[in-house]
């Protein structure tokens, strides 16, 4: 399958979803004129283990909720249905595949980029997609000489929300309205998301 213009690839644990993650995916496909955005769960991230993620099934959920209501926005789940430990490059290259011959942009956040030599087979990543890195307030955007093609770093006003503190907020009974959309928040308190045992 081909697509009508080049793609964006959100690719991120989504632990929750949140704002944040909603206006980086708008700012970026505004700002590079994308076709659309695919936003890509990821199933078992290889740097975290499964005990600190909430199941890869809830947050799916939540992400499917959570973009609902933008007809730019899709989500799937090919990490989630993929045996063994979620890597960037397997995600890039089926992707590939399906959007074929559009080109790939993986947006992720800046701090994150800055990592990118740690990352699996990190040197084909760069081959198959564009580096989008967005970056919020008081994370400063690294440059781009780590990598072997360019990147495109933005800085998006407003995005200090971060799924820590979303999961701090929830563990010590704060507040999370206006942080996730109203159908996350709804889904985290009927399924009892990250709540301290006992």
């Amino acid at each position: 399958m081909s697509s009508g213009g080049p793609i964006g690839i959100m690719g991120g644990s989504f632990d929750p979803i949140h704002h944040g993650h909603l206006l980086a995916a708008s700012e970026v496909a505004d700002r590079l004129d994308l076709a659309s955005i695919v936003f890509v769960p990821a199933g078992q991230p290889w740097q975290k283990s499964r005990q600190e993620l909430a199941a890869a099934e809830d947050r799916y959920a939540m992400t499917i909720v959570a973009t609902a209501g933008d007809s730019r926005f899709s989500v799937s789940r090919m990490e989630i249905d993929r045996l063994g430990p979620s890597y960037t490059v397997d995600t890039l290259k089926e992707l590939h595949q399906t959007f074929e011959p559009s080109a790939l942009y993986f947006i992720t956040g800046a701090d994150a980029l800055a990592g990118i030599q740690t990352w699996h087979q990190y040197e084909e990543i760069v081959k198959l997609a564009h580096l989008v890195g967005v970056s919020r307030p008081g994370h400063p955007l690294p440059n781009d000489e780590f990598v072997k093609r360019p990147v495109t770093l933005i800085d998006i006003p407003g995005m200090a929300v971060s799924a820590t503190d979303i999961r701090q907020r929830i563990m010590t009974k704060r507040s999370i309205r206006y942080l996730v959309p109203a159908a996350v928040e709804s889904y985290i308190r009927k399924h009892q998301l990250y709540r301290v045992a006992g």
